[in-house]
């Protein structure tokens, strides 16, 4: 009987995702990642006592500071945007939470993601591709993964097109977190507060400095740190046509704006890649590219530049933000992703 570690958070998927692998005739066990003070275990535990497999607590409290929190904090530093849960991905559920599995001699590592891995005769190898339910799809998040360990995970929820029929097998099985929301923010900023968690948990503090908007001071900002690219509102500062942040001057502490057209950008780069479905860009590819997790997906050219790789959209579009991943696709298919310079 092969064996699989699923990291369980207390929620419904991954609840639901144990349940499917042990009606599968999979040998399951538990695992709630302690990252940020409270483990918050309690319904984990629960579920996995309903359902009769072992829970584990795995503590990662101090891999989670240095590898995510440290991270968030140094990118923000920067004037950039991060993605936490791309890095959590990346360095803890699908790097140190599998070598744990690893030492316990699994076979494999489960979550309660919304995607779908599997074996590709075109390809000759197992790929990442998009969840059934596009609209829960997480595929964007987790292009960290490296390619040769894609093989021993395992996303239970791959086949389900809608959160109603997850939430009936909870049922069914009388599970406590049946009907248990989504959680919807950051996991170590529950009341969604960034600004204050900065100010709390860093060296970052507020300065002020001038706003620009075509060359001229326009006003004064509370601080780089709370303002990201494209943001409207907030700002401040009353204007005859809707201003956006479209950039920052870090050494002069000013805080760049302009009207909505200049968000918009035709070629960007990458860096810090990770791909998935070829070993190395050759020759310029075709894909598809999401530069935010809920953002749509764009038409675009890639290929290497040195060590970088270029984006180049066949049309000028916003939401580019350094310190955010871009994904490229082909067709449902991950073909990798990098970090936005």
């Amino acid at each position: 009987m092969k064996k699989v570690l699923v990291g369980m958070s207390g929620g419904v998927d991954s609840s639901v995702s144990a349940i499917i692998l042990k009606n599968q005739g999979f040998d399951v066990y538990g695992a709630t990642m302690k990252l940020w003070d409270d483990v918050n275990s309690t319904d984990a535990k629960k579920v996995c006592d309903k359902i009769g497999i072992p829970h584990y607590i795995l503590d990662f409290e101090e891999q989670f500071k240095n590898c995510v929190i440290k991270n968030f904090i140094e990118e923000y530093k920067k004037s950039r945007t991060p993605n936490p849960c791309i890095q959590c991905n990346k360095h803890l559920k699908f790097g140190i939470m599998y070598e744990k599995a690893k030492q316990l001699g699994i076979d494999y590592i489960a979550t309660g993601h919304y995607a779908k891995i599997e074996y590709s005769d075109k390809y000759k190898k197992y790929v990442l591709k998009k969840s059934k339910n596009i609209a829960k799809d997480q595929s964007y998040v987790l292009y960290t993964i490296p390619k040769n360990m894609l093989q021993y995970i395992l996303f239970p929820l791959e086949d389900f097109d809608s959160k109603e029929k997850i939430r009936k097998i909870a049922f069914e099985n009388n599970l406590l977190v049946a009907d248990k929301p989504d959680s919807q923010d950051i996991c170590f900023i529950p009341d969604g507060d960034y600004k204050q968690f900065l100010e709390k948990n860093s060296d970052i503090k507020l300065k002020e400095g001038n706003v620009i908007f075509k060359g001229e001071i326009i006003g004064k900002h509370k601080g780089l740190y709370k303002y990201t690219v494209g943001q409207r509102k907030g700002i401040g500062i009353s204007h005859e046509t809707p201003l956006y942040v479209i950039g920052f001057n870090k050494e002069k502490n000013e805080l760049i704006v302009g009207e909505e057209k200049d968000l918009y950008v035709k070629n960007f780069k990458v860096k810090n890649y990770n791909l998935l479905l070829i070993d190395e860009i050759k020759e310029p590819i075709k894909v598809s590219v999401k530069t935010r997790y809920k953002s749509l997906e764009h038409a675009a050219i890639i290929s290497m530049d040195n060590d970088l790789i270029n984006v180049e959209f066949l049309e000028p579009q916003k939401g580019v933000t350094s310190g955010q991943s871009a994904v490229f696709y082909i067709d449902d298919i991950v073909l990798g992703g990098g970090i936005i310079v």
